[in-house]
C-alpha cells in the first residue's frame, strides 16, 4: 500500500506511480485494441484494413506484455484498501471484476495470437513496424489447425464483447465513487495534481 499522511494526521491511500503508469497504459492501449477490432471487422479488403490489423495484433502484444508486467508488479506491492464503510458485497464483486480484467487481458490477447497462429492465411505479425512476432507453436494436422481457428475466433471476439461490457461497469462505478460516494476510491488512481484530496 503506499499513500502519504495529510495535513490534517489522515491517511491518503494511493497507488504509486509505476502502478498508476501501468494502469493508464494499459487502458489507452485496451481502448485502442477494442475500437480497432470493432472497425476492422467492418472495413472492406484492403491495404488500410491490413494494416489496422497489424496494429490491431500489436495492440493485443502490448496489452499482454502490460498485464504481465503489473502481476508481476502487483506481487510485491498491496493495492490501498478499499473504503471501510463498502459494503461486503461491493468489495466481493470489486474483487470479482479485477480478477474478470486480469483473465480477460491475458485470455483475449493469447486467444488472438493463437488465431493468427494457426490461420490459414498465415499472415506475419509486426509490432508497429519494428520486429516480428513469432506464431505460437501450432499443430501440423490441418484438421486441428482448422478446430483451432474456429474456437479461437469464437473465443477471442467473445471476449471483446465482455471486456467492452465489463469496462462500462467498471467506469460506471469509478464514476459511482467518485461523484457520488465522494471516497477516495477514484482518487487513489489520479495523479496528486489532478485529484487532490479534499479536506
Amino acid at each position: 500500500m503506499t499513500g502519504t499522511v495529510t495535513h490534517d494526521g489522515q491517511h491518503d491511500p494511493r497507488y504509486g506511480g509505476v502502478a498508476m503508469a501501468l494502469h493508464w497504459a494499459t487502458a489507452a492501449a485496451i481502448f485502442l485494441m477494442l475500437a480497432s477490432g470493432l472497425t476492422m471487422t467492418r472495413m472492406a479488403p484492403g491495404m488500410t484494413a491490413f494494416n489496422l490489423y497489424q496494429w490491431h495484433k500489436a495492440l493485443g502484444i502490448t496489452v499482454l506484455a502490460l498485464t504481465l508486467i503489473r502481476l508481476v508488479w502487483r506481487l510485491g506491492h498491496r493495492p490501498p484498501p478499499l473504503p471501510d464503510a463498502m459494503p461486503a458485497l461491493e468489495r466481493l464483486g470489486a474483487r470479482l471484476a479485477h480478477l474478470g480484467f486480469y483473465a480477460l487481458l491475458l485470455g483475449m490477447p493469447l486467444s488472438g495470437w493463437l488465431l493468427v497462429s494457426v490461420s490459414p492465411l498465415n499472415l506475419p505479425t509486426s509490432w508497429f513496424g519494428y520486429f516480428l512476432i513469432p506464431h505460437l507453436p501450432a499443430p501440423a494436422d490441418v484438421g486441428l489447425r482448422q478446430t483451432l481457428n474456429s474456437l479461437s475466433e469464437t473465443a477471442h471476439g467473445l471476449a471483446g464483447w465482455i471486456l467492452l461490457a465489463l469496462l462500462f461497469v467498471h467506469i460506471g462505478a469509478a464514476l459511482r465513487h467518485a461523484l457520488i460516494l465522494r471516497d477516495h476510491v477514484l482518487r487513489s488512481m489520479l495523479p496528486r495534481w489532478l485529484a487532490p484530496r479534499k479536506g
